[in-house]
């Protein structure tokens, strides 16, 4: 018999998996429903990934139930065993029978109690799902009843214990909670379980869950083990405190160097606490346990901005040590956003993050008065440079820092060798090149800094309003879409050089092994736009003692715009309606001003404040003329969103430092100009980037005002060729 081709055979019987094609779809297929089986398995692998994510459920169970001692059993990871052991208040005889069915709760009565909900399970789902793809066994017993009872579950329905026996719960000895047993996880659905790779693997994930629980659950004894040792992996006493729980789940390495925070805010609802590893210890990774709400969470948000704040006080690639128990109103809080509840949703997360932020770096400033270095002994004889460990004091102290031969040695035999090419400058107050040069030609020397910006501050009661404004959210969305994270890390943790030029504004930086020249100009105008939209609506006041007139500081403006349009042989624009249009613009638009920008201008046409965006530096107010001439045609008052964009870029480029001319023979300069050059080399150096190091988001924009010049090992090579 003839053989039939391998095309006619695709096409009267398609393999499994191939794609049909729209010409060979003769009629539509019938929509049917699911089978009940199917969709169990469909949603218990949305709630059970891995074996550690079942345990996590019994955990939160087991805690829910008033547990003070859990003990846990691994066996292959938690593929062929996973139990633990509770003393809570144990599970009602009566409802052992719908206790694995889907959507059956004790923590839950209405929608409506998902606004207050308070414990860590509410949708009942995790023993159903666990019995879809495992064999699960419970014996509990409550204080009421005189024995413990042991059921069988499978389908999420009671299942006999024994072939031929009922299903019916059976009584037994045990002690007072629950002990759930879970074997053969994923045994009904191959795929899953081939997907894991190591016995291993799946057990270090677990220990780091029962870690993380371990850590938080203050009162509650953990033990976690592997099938068949003596010892435990995990072994955290009921009474321990979280510092002493920290030392016996991670290290004494961490725990020796934590420092204890707490901050709230009524505003938004919640208070803070926990321990914070001090700029003493640094991580290969960042270890974040972080609880809302008792609730174990990843948040990427908080993450980020938790190694944002360190890297001002770690060396490059450091990474700290944080707990964080965070506790926010349960209206506030959306919980039920993932199915296995991994991530949680609350209002305000920018505001609430970045209080903690300065409430961790306020703590790290406070305390860091002893942190220790790895230093270069540079001795003569052409010896290889020894590393001691020193320990940096406050510059305000008066002791003496100890001799170098009573120095601890950390020097070991073994100990790698570090080679000049991988050496960088860490410490920005260090001696810099602009020091050994005439201070003439570089008045911006620490011994020439000014003693004071020429400011008053005063502090008010005036509590800080939210943001809800579409368009505001939208513009800090648009600029975190922009930012360029191998730039980020540069400015972050770069090193302050000097001031290059100052007519061009040019200063050069260290980041790692490379030096830059940046365009700080262009730098400042991004930061103070930034800083716009991240205060907005809560800007400080600059208040003028004399108010200044509005329509003579547009004369000004328009005076200095004539003088540029003779000198560029331009003139299409009529300058006589110029400032009368202008300042019915502005007078127009007075409330909008004051409350969003805190610009002040009295009914009468009178400057009264304008708004202060950086403590510790003012803007130059020989620009102001300029700055408000130009609120009338490039700022575009129709639009909400393009109106905020284009008047917070008016306003940084306000704030951006001016550039000044070439410096003069000395003796031969105008006074004025000489003091704002002393002041500008100050606060570039002293505030504007320290700034850019905190809070800087640096975008793609910027790479155009960011050029390398050096590179440590590239230098190296050169050298090594000569």
């Amino acid at each position: 018999m003839a053989q039939p081709s391998s095309s006619s055979a695709m096409t009267s019987s398609p393999l499994r998996g191939t794609k049909r094609k729209a010409d060979e779809m003769i009629a539509p297929r019938r929509i049917r429903a699911l089978h009940e089986d199917v969709v169990n398995k469909i949603a218990a692998g949305e709630i059970i990934v891995a074996p550690v994510h079942a345990l996590k459920e019994l955990i939160e169970n087991a805690v829910d139930a008033g547990s003070t001692s859990l003990e846990i059993l691994v066996k292959d990871g938690g593929l062929k065993l996973l139990q633990i052991t509770d003393n809570g208040c144990g599970i009602d005889k009566d409802d052992m029978v719908i206790l694995c069915e889907r959507f059956t709760t004790s923590k839950l009565k209405s929608f409506e109690d998902l606004t207050s909900i308070g414990t860590y399970g509410f949708r009942g789902e995790a023993l159903a799902s666990i019995s879809h793809i495992a064999h699960l066994t419970v014996t509990t017993k409550t204080a009421e009843s005189s024995c413990a009872w042991k059921a069988q579950y499978a389908g999420g329905k009671l299942a006999p214990l024994k072939p031929g026996q009922n299903a019916e719960p059976k009584a037994c000895a045990g002690r007072q909670g629950t002990q759930i047993t879970v074997e053969d996880l994923f045994y009904n659905v191959p795929t899953r379980r081939r997907a894991f790779r190591s016995a291993s693997e799946e057990y270090s994930k677990i220990a780091e869950q029962v870690g993380k629980y371990a850590v938080h659950c203050k009162g509650v004894a953990f033990s976690c083990k592997k099938h068949g040792e003596a010892g435990a992996g995990i072994a955290v006493p009921a009474t321990a405190t979280v510092r002493d729980r920290i030392r016996m789940v991670h290290n004494s390495a961490i725990a020796n160097e934590l420092i204890a925070f707490e901050v709230a805010n009524e505003q938004y609802g919640f208070k803070a606490d926990g321990l914070v590893s001090n700029a003493n210890y640094s991580g290969k990774r960042t270890t974040l346990l972080l609880f809302i709400n008792h609730r174990s969470v990843e948040s990427s948000a908080i993450k980020r901005a938790v190694e944002q704040t360190y890297s001002m006080f770690l060396p490059k690639g450091g990474k700290p040590f944080v707990y964080l128990s965070l506790e926010i109103d349960p209206a506030r809080v959306d919980v039920n956003v993932h199915p296995t509840k991994r991530e949680v949703n609350f209002l305000n997360e920018d505001e609430i993050v970045e209080l903690i932020c300065g409430e961790v770096r306020t703590r790290l400033g406070s305390v860091d008065t002893s942190r220790t270095f790895m230093t270069q002994s540079l001795l003569g004889g052409g010896k290889t440079p020894s590393i001691s460990k020193v320990t940096t004091l406050p510059e305000d102290s008066d002791s003496t820092p100890l001799p170098t031969s009573k120095r601890p040695s950390t020097a070991k035999a073994g100990t790698q060798k570090l080679y000049e090419n991988n050496l960088v400058r860490t410490d920005a107050k260090s001696r810099k090149i602009t020091a050994m040069l005439p201070q003439a030609h570089h008045p911006s020397s620490p011994s020439r800094e000014p003693t004071s910006d020429g400011m008053q501050y005063e502090y008010t009661d005036k509590e800080a309003t939210t943001c809800r404004l579409t368009t505001i959210k939208e513009l800090r969305a648009s600029v975190r879409e922009e930012m360029h994270n191998e730039l980020s890390d540069v400015y972050s943790n770069h090193t302050f050089i000097g001031i290059v030029d100052e007519r061009r504004r040019v200063v050069a930086m260290q980041g790692g092994v490379r030096l830059f020249l940046v365009d700080y100009g262009l730098v400042a105008a991004e930061y103070f736009y930034q800083l716009g939209l991240t205060d907005f609506g809560n800007f400080g006041c600059i208040r003028f003692a004399t108010p200044l007139a509005l329509r003579e500081l547009l004369e000004i403006g328009v005076a200095q715009a004539r003088a540029l349009e003779a000198a560029n042989d331009s003139g299409f624009v009529d300058w006589d309606e110029v400032v009368p249009a202008v300042e019915q613009q502005l007078l127009s638009r007075r409330a909008m001003l004051a409350e969003y920008f805190a610009l002040e201008i009295s009914e009468e046409g009178e400057v009264l404040t304008l708004p202060l965006l950086l403590k510790g530096y003012m803007p130059s107010l020989g620009k102001l003329p300029n700055f408000l001439l130009r609120l009338g045609p490039h700022v575009d008052w129709d639009d909400e969103k393009a109106c905020f964009q284009s008047f917070l870029r008016e306003l940084a480029s306000f704030y951006v430092p001016e550039a000044l001319p070439a410096p003069l023979i000395e003796g031969e300069e105008d006074e004025d100009v000489k003091n704002r050059r002393i002041e500008i080399g100050w606060a570039v150096e002293n505030v504007l980037f320290p700034a850019f190091k905190s809070r800087l988001v640096s975008t793609r924009s910027l790479l155009k005002g960011t050029i390398e010049v050096a590179n440590l090992k590239g230098l190296y090579r050169v050298f090594e060729r000569c």
